[in-house]
């Protein structure tokens, strides 16, 4: 995922890379609308994810705009259908707010560029005999079967910006868990059967590749220019 969001000079660079947390990235992508009334500087985004499987917790802020911008994303990883009705274990306040917005992976529409390679509908894994899955009620019948509940909470107090910033994030967020999801399921050889240490050394394998294809398209702009 973080591959696809580099290009053109920009995307993520991995910081630090350690175990349950302080796992740190930067990177930005803003809507033109808001992006005419910011430096470049502004474009910085911090992220800060504690990865403790089933649970997980991921802050995204800006060191440009401070403490009115902050995204949180709360994961929780259940063993089920979809039908755990308070999976992070919310309080009441926070349940009479939240919105349910379902997203089945298989779903064409909700991704923006179409790839085969990433279709859920079409891959079927070597090593383990999971998918296609192409049947309409896939998501009752597929075994095993995992459900990843996330709150995402957005926050932007820029008068005059905030209700429509904080839509576009949480449109941004969707369409990226969707995308991701996607991916994740139609490499399952890829990573299946991995070990942590395993695991760990293909995250600092990514890590420098996006570093190098960070500067090499920076250095193929600066010559162009």
């Amino acid at each position: 995922m973080s591959m696809n969001e580099t290009g053109s000079g920009e995307g993520v660079e991995v910081i630090a890379n350690e175990p349950y947390d302080n796992e740190k990235g930067k990177g930005h992508r803003v809507p033109s609308w808001i992006a005419a009334f910011l430096p470049k500087g502004a474009f910085e985004m911090h992220e800060e994810a504690w990865n403790a499987y089933p649970h997980c917790l991921t802050v995204m802020t800006s060191p440009f705009i401070g403490s009115i911008f902050k995204v949180v994303t709360e994961t929780m990883h259940v063993g089920d259908r979809g039908d755990t009705e308070n999976a992070l274990n919310l309080d009441a306040k926070v349940l009479g707010q939240r919105v349910i917005d379902d997203i089945d992976v298989t779903n064409d529409k909700e991704i923006g560029a179409y790839k085969e390679s990433e279709d859920p509908k079409l891959y079927k894994s070597a090593k383990t005999g999971r998918g296609p899955l192409t049947a309409e009620d896939w998501r009752k019948t597929c075994d095993p079967c995992m459900t990843c509940y996330k709150l995402v909470t957005v926050e932007f107090s820029w008068w005059g910006f905030q209700t429509a910033m904080e839509r576009y994030i949480q449109s941004m967020m969707r369409g990226m868990f969707a995308l991701f999801h996607r991916q994740l399921f139609c490499d399952t050889d890829g990573w299946y059967g991995m070990t942590i240490e395993e695991l760990r050394a293909m995250e600092d394998e990514t890590a420098k590749k996006l570093i190098d294809k960070r500067n090499q398209e920076l250095a193929s702009k600066t010559e162009f220019n």
